[in-house]
């Protein structure tokens, strides 16, 4: 079985944890980890005692390995762009990491420059394959709820944070943070259009000055209303995923979704009355409800299951041709969302 040779720049929490960690312990049949980099020498050394991998203080002597198939960059989110363009330009596939750009001007930029270099620009959007959104599509996908007329999805926590992530200077917040999983899913349940985009944000337990409270609303014709959550300020998050649907509604979170439904054959035949019901009666029937649940596995809760499942996948790509999971525009929408958030929330910068 061929080999990646893949060299990671950045060994920090995402660089070391999530994808060096993964690549080594699940994926090692199929990825080799060549080299990896960080300023921090010391943050390298885990890595290269478990892989023999070669030691970068500059992702500039990395990017020099001709012998690379696939360069990482999780370097820090405010260097993304900057890094991902040397990359391209370099001629090295790219993984990149979320928030993949502050706007979508960014992004074609990027795009744009990998079609001219002739290579494969993807992006590390792990949460398409969590099992718990994937059986959600399937049920949506299915009909059985009629049609769907809102997705309320909440990635709520109550968290203080006071690191380099809550900074507008580092394209921090967490809608840069954390945003690009639950938005990433949420676009992919809208549908193709572009959606209309409302949003509120707030700073509320951030030592930092990028908010930690974010409210999206998306509509467009046609499509289910998105109601979107992102707060680090919700002592109580009674579910990530709700939906109401003309036939029942679904509720649900990360391990567990319940759902529940009508059958329209099923329902007794209704006309409209135009004049009052006898007796000042209200609209009554009695419609038979069914019911059923599902639960993730035990595996497939775990984080390494999601990024194991995104590189089997950029794998089928890189080998045998298979088309990307999660594509560029598909992304540059999400950050286009991201973007109009921002411009209807200026929040004041206190740090340069």
């Amino acid at each position: 079985m061929r080999k990646i040779r893949t060299g990671i720049i950045g060994q920090g929490r995402s660089g070391r944890n999530i994808h060096a960690k993964c690549l080594h312990e699940r994926l090692g049949d199929r990825f080799e980890i060549a080299a990896v980099c960080d300023p921090i020498a010391e943050r390298c050394e885990e890595t290269h005692r478990e892989t023999g991998c070669d030691v970068h203080t500059d992702y500039r002597t990395l990017l020099e390995d001709s012998n690379l198939d696939l360069v990482v960059n999780a370097s820090m989110s405010d260097q993304h762009v900057p890094i991902n363009l040397e990359v391209i330009a370099a001629g090295r596939n790219l993984l990149a990491e979320k928030p993949l750009a502050p706007t979508a001007a960014d992004v074609d930029r990027m795009a744009q420059a990998a079609e001219k270099a002739g290579v494969l620009f993807a992006v590390f959007q792990q949460s398409r394959f969590a099992p718990t959104f994937l059986k959600l599509k399937e049920i949506l996908d299915s009909g059985i709820l009629g049609r769907t007329v809102m997705i309320k999805v909440a990635f709520n926590g109550f968290a203080r944070r006071w690191d380099w992530q809550t900074l507008q200077t580092r394209v921090g917040g967490n809608l840069y943070n954390t945003g690009p999983h639950p938005l990433d899913q949420a676009l992919q349940l809208f549908g193709d259009e572009d959606p209309a985009v409302f949003c509120l944000m707030d700073r509320v337990n951030t030592f930092g000055d990028a908010e930690d409270h974010v409210k999206i609303v998306l509509t467009g014709e046609g499509r289910p209303t998105i109601d979107l959550e992102i707060s680090s300020c919700a002592a109580h998050a009674p579910y990530v995923y709700q939906v109401y649907g003309s036939c029942g509604g679904l509720i649900g979170d990360h391990s567990r979704l319940e759902w529940k439904y009508f059958r329209p054959q099923e329902a007794p035949e209704q006309a409209l009355v135009r004049d009052p019901l006898p007796g000042r009666a209200y609209c009554s029937e009695e419609l038979t409800w069914h019911a059923d649940s599902w639960e993730s596995s035990s595996e497939g809760l775990g984080f390494d299951y999601r990024v194991e499942a995104f590189y089997s996948s950029l794998y089928e790509t890189m080998v045998n041709g298979a088309p990307l999971a999660v594509t560029v525009p598909q992304v540059r929408r999400q950050i286009a969302v991201i973007e109009e958030c921002h411009r209807q929330n200026p929040l004041p910068r206190r740090f340069e």
